[in-house]
């Protein structure tokens, strides 16, 4: 005696739902992990040029000349510099301020970083 067996196809129905519910999750996943990933990278070249802007300000400070491009370079490849310098104003009177930008890039987003420091003229030295 054979029994029959009708199969309505509610397990098949279960079953794709669930694979469904769990590729749009690993998508989300995925997506999630792309996005830190270059969020990541972003802040890791953020603070490059952090870094190579304190550089150059300490290198003023220290030789009152700053780093070579070529040793610049060297230190922070793929990083470009450019100094400006003002004379102080206000309660700065009689200093120079120095501004450092230090620019680079992140995937396609560019990286800029300004510091700026106070220094006595140039040939002058504290008393």
């Amino acid at each position: 005696m054979k029994r029959k067996i009708r199969n309505s196809g509610f397990m098949l129905t279960e079953v794709m739902v669930a694979l469904i519910v769990l590729g749009v999750l690993m998508g989300c996943v995925a997506s999630a992990l792309s996005a830190f990933g270059r969020f990541n990278r972003y802040q890791l070249v953020r603070q490059k040029c952090i870094a190579a802007a304190q550089g150059q300000l300490d290198c003023i400070a220290a030789t009152s000349k700053p780093i070579s491009d070529d040793d610049f370079q060297k230190l922070w490849p793929k990083a470009e510099f450019k100094i400006t310098q003002t004379p102080g104003k206000d309660r700065w009177q009689g200093l120079e301020l120095l501004k450092v930008k230090v620019t680079a890039k992140a995937a396609n987003r560019d990286v800029s970083v300004e510091l700026e420091r106070y220094f006595l003229p140039s040939g002058e030295k504290r008393k």
